[in-house]
């Protein structure tokens, strides 16, 4: 298979069946003009965060930006939303993996956010072949059949379509521009928009995309740039791209009505994204001697920086005639055991009850058996209207209430083995290219691996990091403990029938990332390397 590539580009990886169709001249061209504009900004923008943390490290602590004040104080709102987003009650997210679309598309959710970054293990076959999913989706050509001979194929109600490309942070290595590395979300974005939008538009519902760990206003102005250039392009007129922005770093929350302004003809509001929102929390603050977070299980959406993150949301988001979306319920059905699943069941009917209770007009579910409670719970507040922003809250936060990192405790012996089990479970199936994985009835993706390993590295380093019965968290004790949980993981794994090839990695690769002495910012980027 050959390619007619544009001056400047190259691919430096094997090209699969149907990679040509998303590989072509104008699509590269596009993505390479994106890249040639917008990579030195992208690259500064990362800079910033690097000379940021190193101010919080050294003790300094966010809060609202006085430079934007006029923003915070400003009367406007963004523009006004297609149909096709005005009702969301439902959103159901999972990776670009064919099953998964169709699955998700006939799900009965209003919406289905498509992954290309956090359930979606980067590797090169996933990232092009979900392009290749997506290309067939949208036109209503997509199909699978299953080691059976099940075959899969979309019904005629289908939830609106939302694709998350990767954030900032991630290159795509096997494309370079004018020998440098692409950022996996230009790449991502780029390919999927010249590809689909005008099917989209013709349609009626698209071209929308979810925007990842954004950790400033500044990053969403990059954004929008790309997504003005993009539109100009393609011949489509301005605004008719929307994006819903994840807020999912600690450093966002002080900036959620800049963010929603700089996208403000591109928003279609924000989301609270939980599972990253408390890594960030743990990874901005990782050297404050003050700052020790309880066992993962205890961080609930009701503990008070979570709560007040995300009541601040919903106030932003009603405030400037926006959607706002609640996060995921990682809980999944559990098939033969009627007690645990009821147990399940009722903890999505008290998470989404709460959601809607609070303002929220829509919310998260990662399984398609949870869409019909999520969207009663919803229907019961909401009624018939669309979304609920004539609920205005007046709640004034501050950046104490946003800092007010509660419990510490407890830390036990079962949260450290919960954490090591998990981290090493789930990146021996990333390893393994599967980002979207079922542990303890959980769907976990890549935020949880990150909470995992974040956690442990804190409660070895800090002096809270103790565990309820008085022994403090060390190196030794992780030591001791990984070997132990890397063979019930093995073992669970095999008794599923799976391959546990790559779990021994995935165990030296947890205990590298949870006992390093510098903490890596992300666990992804050194994996990615590593990674065909």
């Amino acid at each position: 298979m050959s390619l007619n590539l544009p001056a400047g580009v190259q691919i430096n990886a094997p090209l699969h069946p149907r990679f040509d169709e998303i590989f072509t001249y104008d699509a590269l061209a596009l993505v390479a003009k994106l890249h040639r504009a917008f990579e030195g900004r992208r690259q500064e923008l990362l800079k910033a965060r690097v000379a940021r943390q190193a101010r919080i490290d050294a003790g300094e602590l966010p809060d609202f930006l006085p430079e934007t004040q006029s923003i915070r104080e400003g009367e406007w709102k963004i523009a006004p939303l297609p149909k096709a987003l005005e009702r969301r009650r439902t959103e159901i997210t999972g990776p670009v993996e064919r099953k998964m679309i169709i699955n998700a598309y006939n799900s009965g959710a209003d919406s289905y956010m498509t992954d290309f970054e956090d359930s979606n293990s980067p590797n090169w076959y996933n990232q092009i072949q979900g392009q290749v999913n997506l290309f067939d989706a949208i036109r209503r050509e997509i199909s699978y059949v299953n080691e059976v001979g099940k075959e899969y194929r979309l019904n005629d109600e289908i939830a609106t379509l939302q694709i998350r490309p990767r954030g900032w942070h991630l290159d795509e290595k096997h494309v370079l521009v004018d020998g440098q590395r692409v950022s996996g979300g230009i790449f991502d974005f780029g390919l999927v928009f010249f590809h689909n939008a005008k099917e989209q538009i013709a349609r009626g519902a698209g071209p929308f995309y979810y925007l990842p760990k954004m950790e400033s206003h500044l990053e969403a102005r990059l954004w929008n740039d790309i997504f003005v250039m993009a539109q100009n392009e393609c011949g489509i007129p301005q605004g008719t791209i929307k994006a819903t922005v994840l807020v999912e770093t600690i450093l966002a929350t002080f900036e959620m009505e800049e963010i929603l302004y700089e996208l403000r003809d591109h928003s279609a509001g924000l989301n609270a994204g939980r599972w990253d929102y408390i890594f960030s929390c743990i990874k901005k603050f990782k050297k404050n001697k003050d700052f020790c977070l309880a066992n993962r299980g205890a961080i609930t959406m009701e503990v008070p920086f979570m709560r007040s993150y995300a009541l601040h949301l919903v106030k932003v988001c009603h405030k400037r005639g926006a959607p706002a979306m609640g996060g995921m319920s990682a809980l999944i059905p559990i098939k033969g055991d009627p007690e645990a699943n009821e147990k399940a069941l009722a903890g999505i009917r008290h998470d989404k009850t709460r959601d809607a209770n609070d303002g929220f007009d829509g919310g998260w579910v990662a399984h398609p058996g949870l869409v019909p409670i999520a969207h009663e719970e919803f229907v019961k507040v909401l009624g018939d209207r669309p979304n609920q922003w004539d609920k205005q809250r007046d709640e004034v936060f501050t950046a104490k209430d946003f800092l007010n990192f509660q419990p510490e405790q407890p830390i036990t012996e079962a949260g450290v083995r919960n954490n090591i089990n998990v981290g090493i479970h789930y990146l021996g199936s990333w390893l393994a290219g599967n980002g979207c994985v079922p542990i303890h009835n959980l769907m976990e993706d890549a935020a949880t691996a990150e909470i995992a390993r974040s956690q442990v590295w804190q409660w070895v380093v800090s002096p809270k990091g103790k565990l309820d019965d008085g022994r403090k968290v060390t190196a030794e004790l992780v030591k001791a403990m990984i070997p132990e949980e890397l063979s019930k993981v093995k073992a669970a794994v095999s008794a599923q029938g799976e391959d546990t090839a790559t779990y021994d990695q995935a165990a030296g690769i947890f205990e590298t990332m949870s006992l390093s002495a510098d903490y890596p910012e992300f666990l992804t980027l050194p994996l990615y390397e590593a990674m065909d």
